[in-house]
């Protein structure tokens, strides 16, 4: 019980760290975005995403070297990218003045375009390789360099498409922070990412303490547990941008993880030397892979249409199809679990 008591209370001193940090890089964030001319969007698909997603590196690749859990690695990067996108409603719950959808620049549908691409890719993969067929440079999976040249193209062709879309929007030239110079908000920023970091890799092992504990370890509810502990650092530094009306910033940083998971698995799949990771996990991960797919498709229709009404005054309709394809994702999860 003591034991118990204990990984709860490191869970919420955790939790407690990244809520502070993760609010303060946001408001970082911003002010770097406005003193370097960059955009929002694109400061929340770079920065704050690669910053963010940190955890669900630590945690994959201590799964695949440490534990030799390629399941727990996988199942924590796809179920990451499916948490992510959930998130989108809990923005569009939040955003009371209006639909979320409403406020975001039509360059995160590149970003979202990008993820769907990528992730269908991971799950083609996950059919391919679990049916036999194993193509492969030694033990590394033949998709491993081709998910790493893909992202590196997606980062290239947005960096590209930010920089041309720029000059449009005065909200990015608007000296916002006039008392604070580049540097301390560089500084301030890196501070922050340090202890969204540290407490970034702490969390899973208190995750995994704790799946333990409650028996969690062979149920669907570890890997779900997983991931949603290792977004944590998404879901407070996408409020904490919200909140101070940066909404570019915080659906950037939803987008941006997802493509960085992704690269994170082909990270995973080089350090895991049994031989191609996709060839060693359930083929129930696919189930994963197509919820994200269509919830990344959902989410740019919601960016292209804009729907400006609310079913019940609560959330879009959009927002209401991604809750419900999350909902019938942990369900499958629950009937077919690992």
């Amino acid at each position: 019980m003591q034991e118990l008591v204990t990984i709860w209370l490191s869970l919420l001193a955790c939790l407690a760290i990244i809520g502070v940090a993760g609010t303060r890089l946001s408001r970082y964030g911003d002010i770097i975005a406005e003193k370097t001319g960059m955009s929002r969007g694109w400061i929340g698909l770079i920065l704050l995403a690669t910053v963010t997603s940190l955890p669900e590196l630590v945690t994959g690749l201590t799964s695949v070297t440490v534990a030799k859990a390629p399941d727990i690695a996988v199942g924590d990067i796809l179920g990451s990218c499916v948490f992510n996108l959930l998130i989108i409603v809990v923005l569009d719950f939040l955003y009371r003045k209006e639909s979320v959808y409403t406020r975001v620049r039509q360059g995160n549908v590149l970003s979202a375009g990008y993820g769907v691409a990528l992730i269908g890719f991971v799950g083609f993969n996950l059919l391919l390789y679990r049916s036999g067929t194993t193509l492969s440079f030694g033990h590394v999976g033949l998709y491993a360099p081709v998910i790493l040249l893909l992202y590196l193209l997606a980062m290239r062709s947005l960096y590209r498409y930010e920089q041309a879309q720029l000059s449009e929007y005065v909200e990015d030239r608007v000296e916002l922070h006039p008392d604070i110079s580049l540097k301390q908000a560089v500084q301030g920023y890196a501070a922050a990412s340090v202890a969204v970091v540290v407490a970034g890799i702490w969390l899973p092992f208190i995750a995994k303490d704790l799946a333990a504990v409650m028996g969690w370890e062979q149920s669907f509810v570890g890997t779900l547990f997983v991931a949603a502990v290792t977004s944590a650092p998404e879901v407070v530094v996408t409020v904490a941008a919200l909140r101070m009306g940066a909404v570019d910033l915080a659906i950037g940083n939803l987008f941006g993880s997802n493509l960085f998971n992704i690269a994170i698995l082909a990270i995973d799949d080089i350090a895991y030397l049994p031989g191609p990771l996709l060839a060693d996990v359930s083929l129930t991960h696919a189930a994963s892979a197509f919820s994200a797919m269509m919830m990344s498709g959902l989410a740019v229709v919601g960016l292209v249409l804009r729907p400006v009404s609310r079913v019940m005054r609560t959330v879009s309709w959009v927002s209401l199809l991604l809750l419900v394809i999350y909902l019938l994702n942990t369900l499958f999860l629950y009937l077919h679990g690992y």
